[in-house]
């Protein structure tokens, strides 16, 4: 290959893309669902074989690359009128907390387990499960969250101090799927017979019992019981 003929299937390749991503539309740059993630790196990977691959001819380069967008558009239209077609190319938004419970059927559908649902909760700036009402996977892969609402105001039994109650600047998990956190009971400076206490004290008798726990900022520990034991 010469470098006029690089020059050239450079400059065509460039240009094809722009004018098929222009009409493919902006969801595709963005690439908001699964499906445009795969169609982008596709259309991507076509792109840079019409321009380096001179085994690819350039007209056969060109029309992959109008019949992949093509079948891209077509499947975008199908999206947008058959809401059957856009759940099974896209899937549905999951909802990974219910009214304060974890859902942990979600969970694993969507294959995450609590410490990334944590760190999604944290890139929305909440740091604690309890914190929140509903937690949605969307299905683009990011989190959208709804916050409970503010607690009552606080009478004065509320405002008393509890000098024997630790309190903590940070919420910690020490509970995660029914297993015991040791390294994080360690930082806290806890025993895992104080957990213990704390579950019996809920009605809880086994840590198996228990789906997820943290210690609360003020040293209480907020539960979410494994679902058979809701039932």
């Amino acid at each position: 290959m010469t470098i006029m003929e690089l020059v050239l299937r450079l400059a065509i390749a460039y240009v094809t893309l722009i004018i098929l991503t222009r009409l493919m539309g902006r969801k595709e740059i963005s690439q908001m669902t699964f499906f445009n993630f795969v169609s982008g790196i596709s259309i991507g990977t076509i792109g840079a074989s019409l321009a380096i691959d001179s085994t690819l001819s350039i007209r056969n380069g060109i029309i992959s690359l109008i019949i992949w967008s093509a079948f891209t558009i077509i499947l975008g239209i199908l999206d947008i009128k058959f809401p059957n077609v856009r759940y099974t190319v896209e899937g549905q938004p999951r909802i990974l907390i219910k009214k304060g419970k974890i859902m942990e059927s979600e969970l694993r559908k969507v294959r995450l387990d609590v410490d990334a649902l944590n760190a999604l909760l944290r890139k929305k700036y909440v740091f604690s499960l309890s914190d929140v009402d509903y937690a949605i996977f969307e299905t683009d892969g990011t989190l959208s969250v709804m916050k409970k609402e503010v607690n009552q105001p606080l009478n004065k039994g509320d405002m008393n101090i509890q000098p024997t109650k630790p309190v903590f600047s940070l919420y910690t998990a020490v509970i995660s799927d029914g297993k015991i956190k040791k390294d994080n009971l360690k930082k806290l400076n806890l025993e895992q017979q104080w957990v213990i206490q704390q579950l019996q004290a809920a009605g809880i008798p086994s840590i198996s019992d228990v789906f997820y726990a943290e210690v609360q900022k003020d040293g209480t520990l907020y539960i979410d019981k494994k679902k058979d034991i809701l039932r």
